[in-house]
């Protein structure tokens, strides 16, 4: 992840502010990343610009930036995504993301009263004409919706939004921040996530038109058995993310955190360097941990604790358990192993399919047929 800047025009009621202003990451710093990158490792590398507001970089920084990396990362095969709220998008920006193929991951919470109420004023109106002007250049555009603890009450609503707009619905529960003076005023408890996570597993097998990513990817981690996602995997050497100063961190979250600092791209560390860092070791503390604490659970092989940050947050950089969202990933995790071994084992007769959907009274609906679709993806 490369982090042209941690300014943003947003004030997320639920984020950290952050000034527009803030530094923007300069030619040297770009270049430097790109020649650390060349020689780190040999295998394919998807580069994710994130923020801040990475279009408050500007097109020139993207005008230098893409066919530079293509160039001298092709031995990495390298592919581009970017996260942004799309405000700062314009006709050149989305022909510069279009010569590339970028897809563009964006934040919108639901109908214009939810994201506004949570989001700020205007904040709908804004990502929806910067998305309208992305559509125009043929980018796909998939949005994440934040569920708190006041919008989880309209999920319904939200559902229903996404589902009528065609768009692909990516949820994020709202986290307490390490940098926030009231971590909880907007977080979603856990028990919360867990039946919002089971209600939408019922949407998405009672209307396939919609596609809830979280759902696909939940039921992928219990089918294969490995997580697929950063969330429910060892991220810590497959992930990293460079700040506008060039300093390295393992995700993007951490970054602006001096603690969590790994090295720096101008003095083109190797992993080994890298594993030296206080910060490496902390995230390696966190895996020992769920080693551990997790070892008696059915779901450690795809679920590996959750998510490193959630887990360090609320012990103010100490490891004092598990991602909090444990008890909501334990609760789907177990009702699509349930639904999954309750279809298995009253399958139809060996000429028909297992994955075949069925339609029984009083059932809740099948599984196997979304799992079937999932894994052919």
């Amino acid at each position: 992840m490369i982090i042209p800047t941690l300014g943003c025009p947003g004030q997320c009621k639920y984020c950290w502010s952050s000034e527009e202003d803030s530094p923007i990451m300069n030619s040297n710093t770009l270049k430097s990343t790109i020649s650390w990158l060349k020689g780190f490792r040999s295998d394919p590398v998807t580069i994710t610009f994130h923020g801040g507001e990475p279009l408050l970089a500007g097109p020139e920084f993207y005008r230098e930036a893409l066919p530079l990396i293509t160039k001298e990362l092709i031995g990495n095969t390298p592919s581009f995504a970017i996260q942004t709220n799309l405000w700062k998008m314009t006709d050149e920006i989305a022909d510069i993301f279009a010569s590339y193929n970028i897809p563009i991951g964006s934040s919108i919470d639901g109908p214009v009263h939810i994201t506004n109420n949570q989001r700020g004023v205007g904040y709908f109106e804004k990502t929806i004409a910067g998305y309208k002007i992305a559509k125009s250049h043929g980018l796909d555009v998939r949005f994440i919706c934040t569920f708190t603890n006041s919008s989880v009450k309209s999920k319904e609503e939200i559902v229903d939004f996404f589902r009528d707009n065609g768009f692909t619905l990516k949820l994020h529960p709202a986290l307490p921040s390490l940098r926030s003076d009231d971590p909880q005023q907007w977080a979603l408890p856990p028990e919360e996530y867990g039946e919002l996570l089971v209600y939408l597993l019922d949407k998405a097998l009672f209307y396939p038109d919609i596609d809830i990513m979280n759902i696909h990817d939940l039921c992928r981690c219990v089918f294969t058995r490995r997580g697929s996602v950063c969330t429910f995997a060892d991220c810590m050497g497959n992930t990293y993310a460079i700040g506008p100063d060039g300093s390295i961190y393992p995700c993007y979250r951490f970054v602006g955190m001096d603690e969590y600092v790994m090295g720096s791209v101008f003095d083109n560390p190797d992993e080994e360097d890298l594993k030296q860092s206080d910060a490496w070791k902390k995230m390696h503390q966190f895996k020992e941990y769920v080693d551990e604490a997790c070892k008696d659970c059915s779901h450690i092989k795809y679920c590996r604790g959750g998510c490193p940050y959630n887990a360090i947050a609320p012990g103010q950089g100490e490891i004092i358990g598990v991602d909090p969202h444990c008890t909501a990933y334990k609760r789907i995790f177990d009702e699509i192993s349930s639904r999954m071994n309750e279809e298995m084992y009253n399958a139809p007769p060996a000429f028909m399919s297992p994955f075949q959907s069925r339609t029984i009274k009083d059932k809740k609906p099948t599984i196997m047929s979304l799992v079937h679709r999932i894994v052919m993806e």
